[in-house]
């Protein structure tokens, strides 16, 4: 009935699309497992892409040819540039999407791929060989074989939906559970513990009234995520902001007795930055107020969902709440919240492949490794998938660098520190986020997925031209003067000191007050030249004038680093042998398995003396 599969995804999730695409693209054959083919790519939680870290980590997802940039923006209902009064290492995109069309789009940009092939059951266990994967079988007691698989399994394994004192088992809202993956993954030696994530209530958008909450518009001058020139759409749907009050805290404080996390019923830990609205009253009791942000779900549908009002707290008491936020007094429930527990897989027990150490070609992306979000399970996913095409092809493996990607900050963190809570990327985990921006993915990424095959000549050349016209740019206003009559009129405008002598356009650029558009009305020869080029090229000119000299200290920090990033240590060594290791540190270098000595010094437990002991003995 089935061949032999180089790759079986299970699930259909943000990682699970990506892994198989990602494959598939490669030239591996793949069978895409999913319990439900109506919810592929579903959005379970919020109707929305990017955000702060997000978005640069779905910008770099296109720019290495996956499809997460490119759905969003084909179903973009409202897009926004978070951020942009601060530099350009923080700006982050986000999309409002149309749920629906997001998860059709998908499905569609699935099936258009050759080599994908669809298989709608449950799997309920691995076929292992002398500790390596070679398939799966499902509840129906079918058995398909594989090189290689990716389990992407999300919030289903052994998933216990909680609102209030009722529990029911679920992956989602109106979808069972996956049963028996964790029991036999455990049986073969690994690790497993329980998390939690939550959502808000649906509201119906034609109970409410709007002209009491704030207007929140998308960006006039609209940006994208996509690299490529996918076509968008033409308007822009408004969301609003209203808050909480006394009154509302109070009220669900009345249903803090049945809730399943203050009694205990929930043991595992939900997501740090991303509480219950019970959690923040809890947490954050000084404060009046939390903000709402009131989102609707797509274009011709009348559902809304309620930003910042995630609760596993009874449905009456959700309700009586609710209807105490201002523009909520007649609100219509569409279905309540709930809090969802579930398995998921210390991380620590992958290599930097996303591979499991235990068991050979069998790969772990998404929610099973504890994280949280669209982005970083569809980044997760990606990489799995390419490596998992890579190992069964006998093809050299892809590990992404800190210092070359969020995906890279991302996975690293993951393997070598783990996580016991939900992980949700910020721009302050990456040390080196000034060089990691979501306008330069393409310029880092792009390269690399040429060398492997995701992205043809024709987008790599478009990259090339980039860099070639920006650095013209930059050029320009290195050789090209300005008279101080000129500038001087437009500097006292913009409220910073005058010139004192004739300058070159670089010197007055340079100025954190004096922006691109700003200059090129005071110079003829700068706006012709300008003219020539598009608005993300001029971009790209603009923040390397800016920042040129930190960009150098920065990359000064990389190369340093590198250093110890490139001093390899056999993934099998040892540490026993090393008494001046301490026993911590041997302890979790053995765990661990570090690839390298940058790497291990990044590790939990292992001090700056641990590090010389094996930086000597890597001399040797």
């Amino acid at each position: 009935m089935f061949k032999e599969y180089d790759v079986i995804v299970v699930g259909a999730g943000h990682a699970g699309c990506e892994a198989a695409a990602a494959a598939a693209n490669l030239g591996s054959s793949v069978l895409l497992i999913t319990m439900n083919m109506e919810t592929i790519a579903q959005m379970s939680c919020n109707p929305a892409m990017g955000g702060v870290a997000k978005g640069q980590i779905v910008r770099e997802i296109d720019a290495m040819g996956g499809y997460s940039g490119i759905i969003a923006d084909k179903t973009t209902i409202q897009f926004r540039m978070l951020n942009k009064s601060k530099g350009p290492a923080m700006w982050s995109p986000r999309t409002q999407n149309d749920r629906k069309r997001f998860a059709e789009e998908w499905r569609l940009a699935l099936e258009r791929t050759p080599n994908i092939d669809f298989w709608q059951e449950m799997v309920s266990s691995l076929l292992v060989k002398n500790n390596t994967v070679v398939g799966v079988k499902t509840n129906l007691g079918v058995e398909i074989k594989a090189k290689s698989v990716v389990l992407t399994n999300g919030t289903f394994l052994n998933g216990v939906i909680h609102i209030g004192e009722k529990k029911m088992g679920g992956g989602r809202t109106g979808e069972k559970s996956a049963t028996g993956l964790t029991e036999q993954l455990v049986e073969l030696g690994f690790e497993a513990g329980r998390m939690k994530t939550g959502t808000p209530p649906r509201i119906d958008g034609r109970s409410l009234n709007y002209s009491l909450m704030e207007e929140q518009w998308g960006d006039e001058d609209r940006g994208r995520f996509s690299y490529t020139n996918v076509s968008l759409p033409t308007e822009q749907r408004c969301c609003w902001i209203t808050y909480t009050n006394d009154k509302v805290h109070e009220t669900l404080k009345e249903g803090f007795e049945k809730s399943p996390m203050f009694t205990g019923r929930i043991k595992g830990l939900g997501p740090r930055y991303c509480p219950s609205i019970e959690d923040k009253i809890n947490r954050f009791a000084e404060r009046e107020r939390h903000q709402i942000f009131v989102e609707p779900e797509g274009w011709n549908t009348c559902e809304i969902y309620v930003n910042g009002f995630s609760t596993s707290l009874p449905e009456d008491v959700q309700y009586k709440a609710l209807t105490q936020i201002p523009g909520f007094e007649n609100a219509k429930m569409f279905r309540p919240g709930y809090a969802i527990e579930y398995d998921y897989f210390p991380p620590t027990q992958l290599s930097l492949t996303l591979e499991t150490k235990l068991i050979s070609n069998l790969f772990f992306a998404g929610q099973i490794n504890g994280t949280t979000g669209y982005e970083e399970a569809a980044s997760q996913g990606f990489i799995a998938g390419i490596n998992a095409h890579q190992k069964v092809n006998d093809k050299h493996e892809l590990i992404m660098k800190r210092s070359e990607s969020y995906i890279g900050v991302l996975i690293d963190d993951l393997v070598t520190k783990g996580t016991e809570e939900p992980y949700r990327m910020f721009t302050s985990r990456a040390e080196h986020r000034l060089l990691l921006r979501q306008d330069n993915a393409d310029i880092r990424l792009t390269p690399i997925a040429h060398e492997l095959g995701l992205v043809g000549d024709d987008r790599l050349a478009i990259v090339n031209q980039k860099v070639k016209d920006s650095d013209e740019i930059v050029a320009f206003t290195k050789k090209q003067g300005i008279e101080m009559a000129e500038a001087n009129a437009l500097l006292e405008k913009l409220g910073t000191s005058a010139l004192t002598q004739n300058v070159k356009l670089f010197s007055v650029l340079s100025r954190p007050q004096v922006n691109i558009s700003d200059l090129r009305k005071v110079s003829e020869p700068f706006e012709q030249l300008l003219n020539q080029f598009d608005k993300e090229t001029v971009e790209q000119a603009e923040i390397k004038i800016k920042y040129e000299s930190y960009f150098e200290k920065e990359q000064e920090i990389v190369s340093k680093m590198q250093k110890m990033e490139d001093k390899a240590i056999n993934p099998d060594f040892d540490y026993n042998t090393l008494v001046s290791l301490s026993k911590e540190a041997r302890e979790k270098l053995l765990k661990i398995k570090p690839r390298t000595l940058g790497q291990a010094s990044r590790i939990s437990g292992v001090s700056p003396s641990d590090i010389s002991v094996l930086m000597v003995h890597i001399a040797k």
